[in-house]
């Protein structure tokens, strides 16, 4: 016992005492604890037992704990995916898209809104409204959230930039390409 590390065969003062017993251990180098376990030794001894195996189905102990804002995060994910910015852990007040949106939500749920589909897409809007742009994993657009004078907007930046694209490349088109004519290698 007296070489033995296993906690399961006696006590730290057992192995102590049958170290200083054999001479393994000076009593020089005796801890400074063992004089006052040797004197008020516990009133049940600290013994290593094995945890019994439960046999059989086992129970979960903590149920599922499902809050309402997880169903609004669950249909925005499932709509919008991530959102359209990363989440950045390192600012201590970031709010995430999807938190935002939970948040305009609530409010507007507790307003009295009552249909939850028309509560989410207007929900969206009012984040459009306040430049948070969402895009829909589905459809990978955000027509339903634009409103109509944005999207004629859109639509015409869309066509000046189509425009300069044309004219770009029919500039280039119509600029002569200069080849070298190498010299011939005489033969």
């Amino acid at each position: 016992m007296a070489g033995s590390r296993l906690e399961k065969l006696g006590t730290v003062f057992t192995r102590t005492r049958d170290l200083m017993r054999s001479g393994v251990m000076p009593e020089s180098k005796k801890p400074i604890w063992f004089d006052v376990y040797a004197s008020f030794p516990p009133l049940r001894e600290p013994v290593y037992q094995e945890v019994r195996q439960r046999y059989g189905k086992v129970r979960e102990t903590v149920g599922t704990i499902l809050y309402k804002e997880d169903e609004i995060r669950a249909k925005f994910y499932e709509a919008y995916g991530n959102g359209p910015q990363a989440f950045e852990l390192s600012k201590l007040n970031f709010k995430s898209t999807c938190q935002r949106f939970v948040e305009k939500y609530t409010e507007r749920q507790k307003r009295g809104e009552v249909d939850e589909d028309r509560l989410f897409e207007e929900t969206g809007k009012a984040l459009l409204a306040e430049g948070i742009t969402l895009r829909r994993k589905k459809t990978g657009s955000v027509a339903q959230q634009v409103p109509l004078e944005d999207k004629d907007a859109v639509l015409t930046r869309l066509q000046s930039v189509l425009q300069k694209m044309q004219d770009d490349t029919e500039a280039q088109k119509a600029k002569p390409v200069e080849v070298q004519k190498e010299d011939p290698v005489p033969s």
